[in-house]
């Protein structure tokens, strides 16, 4: 995956006979860009900026220039003007590098110009990440300082077309060859992201720690990355075992355990996600989208600061711009650790706001202008915490929003936070494959907890989540059935039982219907349709039978058929008179009531 980086251009101006400190660029002098991105086919960026620096005034000029690129790692640095190769001198700083020279011979005089070259190598605009490439390349800020400015991207023919461009422009959509060509106009402030590659592969290894400090047992529950409309999931492994997986409302996994008291348990989960670019269509009820509109703690729809900050928002997009433009992230929040503010407090605190709050904000104006929203909190794929952060939780993990779309009929995510951190790079029209779900929140703000937070005392420094790029995505989707129904039935009674449907495979088993089918009992046939079931997990479907002739005797099948498997039990129905145990029993309760009638009269004879 490719870095984002801001590209800020600055330039030291000197005059002929003022001393006031007040800036000349706007007025004295126009800017004139030319930035070539040419991406080999090993992901390494030469990257060459050609500058038109123009006299306005007779009286200003330049004999010196400051550029600070935002990337740390740059080789083969060459800056010349039209008089000859400059010396420079790099520092470096927390924004990038600081690139400083003197041109060769200032130029004077009104609608003289000055031009020059700054060229270098740099890893940090593209990279090949497992099976997508991404070139990414921050925005502008803040255009008013270029008179023009335009962007031309190169990248290896052997892509072929981008899955993705950001800006997403007919003509840039349209651009010949391997090469996109991006102005002033059509950047503004947003960045530049283009994709390639069709979906991303990880593998996770996550660790989660629980104890039971009660005097007694308890039951408990993790939650695992599940399948959503963007990703894809297989478990393969998760030590120990759990009792059952089920899935709630939100669509989340929660493997639950027993612990009996005072017991610690670390629970190991192994697995891969595939992570796609746009989200599958997911219908909601009508009850379902009510409970996405609710007012919750930390997403305060109903109160009066959110209300009004929503009275001139119609859209989704109209709430991401108004959140991504109001607050501004705290870096230092996040490094310290301190509480969650919620939506209508980051409204009275926008300078101190990290990815929760960006999330809270989002889903509560969301919810107060009639548009369901939640939360998702996973892992992030970033390498620059200073363009991307991080800041969920103890393994620094990352929160953003996602919204229901009524027309598409699907979830839509969007991330303000970066939309923020990257200076407009669009994360609400196209998402990205560097979003990893572990846990979805709509019901509830604060349940369940992603991985990465279940730590007990002393372990909070420990490291619990480790996510990797990855090759190759099995998936196997098996199930197995057991038929719980006593084998000797007897008559005049009605059959009780169950069928439990159990995931043996390693991904989400679809909803299946379940027929029972039998010979002579009744009802003779029943159908259900059961619900999806997660890896590792079951369920159970009944079987009622009703009652049978009193002097029924024969064996009967009773067929369980699932998808385009069949499993079967033989049941034997007795009649009263033929049951052993049954038989022996009435005769032992007529042996003990002839006892006590014979007892009973011997207590009333007469004592001679």
């Amino acid at each position: 995956m490719v870095k984002k980086y801001f590209i800020f251009l600055t330039f030291i101006l000197f005059f002929l006979c003022f001393t006031s400190k007040y800036s000349f660029a706007d007025t004295n002098f126009s800017t004139d860009y030319n930035v070539y991105y040419s991406v080999d086919n090993n992901a390494n960026t030469h990257v060459k900026i050609n500058v038109t620096l123009t006299n306005l005034s007779q009286r200003y000029y330049s004999p010196s220039y400051a550029l600070t690129v935002g990337f740390k790692q740059i080789e083969n640095l060459i800056a010349s003007d039209s008089n000859g190769i400059l010396s420079v001198k790099l520092a470096k700083s927390e924004k990038g590098t600081d690139i400083n020279f003197n041109f060769n011979k200032p130029v004077t005089g009104t609608g003289n110009k000055q031009i020059f070259t700054v060229e270098f190598d740099t890893n940090e605009v593209a990279e090949n990440i497992g099976n997508v490439w991404e070139v990414n390349i921050p925005g502008l800020s803040p255009t008013s300082d270029f008179t023009s400015f335009n962007a031309t991207l190169i990248y290896p023919a052997f892509l072929g077309k981008p899955v993705f461009i950001k800006p997403n422009y007919p003509n840039i959509l349209n651009s010949p060859g391997n090469t996109i060509l991006f102005t002033k106009d059509e950047l503004g402030k947003s960045g530049i992201s283009v994709a390639f590659g069709s979906s991303q592969i990880y593998d996770f290894n996550l660790e989660y720690h629980l104890k039971n400090s009660n005097l007694f047992p308890i039951e408990t529950e993790i939650a695992l990355p599940p399948v959503t409309n963007y990703q894809d999931v297989v478990i393969n492994q998760i030590i120990p075992r759990p009792v059952n997986v089920k899935e709630d409302q939100d669509g989340n996994w929660l493997a639950q355990y027993y612990l009996s008291p005072s017991k610690s348990l670390i629970v190991d989960v192994n697995g891969k996600a595939k992570v796609k670019l746009n989200g599958e269509k997911n219908i909601l009820s009508v009850n379902q989208t009510n409970e996405y509109l609710k007012s919750q703690t930390y997403w305060e729809a109903s109160s009066p600061y959110v209300k009004q900050a929503s009275q001139n928002l119609k859209t989704p997009e109209d709430v991401y711009q108004f959140v991504v433009g109001t607050l501004n992230y705290d870096y230092s929040r996040a490094s310290e650790k301190k509480p969650r503010l919620g939506a209508s407090l980051a409204l009275s605190n926008p300078n101190s706001a990290v990815c929760l709050e960006f999330t809270d904000l989002f889903i509560a104006l969301s919810r107060s202008i009639g548009v369901p929203a939640r939360e998702v909190d996973g892992y992030a794929y970033t390498k620059n915490s200073q363009d991307r952060p991080l800041s969920l939780g103890q393994d620094i993990l990352h929160a953003w929003p996602e919204y229901y779309d009524r027309d598409k009929g699907a979830w839509i995510m969007v991330d303000p936070t970066w939309g923020n951190t990257t200076g407009g790079v669009d994360y609400f029209h196209t998402f990205d494959f560097d979003h990893l779900a572990f846990v979805v929140k709509g019901i509830d703000s604060t349940y369940p907890i992603p991985a990465g937070g279940y730590k007990i005392p002393g372990q909070k420094d420990e490291k619990d989540v480790d996510v990797k790029l990855s090759k190759g995505f099995n998936v196997n989707r098996d199930f197995d059935i057991k038929i719980n129904v006593t084998p000797s039935i007897l008559p005049f009674m009605p059959i009780k039982g169950e069928v439990v449907i159990e995931n043996t495979g390693n991904s989400l088993l679809d909803p299946q219907e379940v027929k029972i089918i039998s010979k002579d009992l009744n009802p003779q046939n029943k159908s259900v349709i059961i619900s999806e079931i997660p890896p590792y997990g079951f369920l159970s479907v009944p079987i009622i039978f009703n009652n049978i002739p009193f002097l029924t005797n024969e064996n009967d099948i009773i067929t369980i058929q699932v998808g385009n498997k069949e499993f079967v039990k033989e049941v034997k129905i007795s009649p009263l008179y033929r049951n052993i145990w049954i038989l022996g029993g009435v005769i032992f309760v007529i042996f003990i009531i002839v006892i006590s009638i014979i007892t009973g009269r011997a207590r009333r004879l007469p004592i001679s």
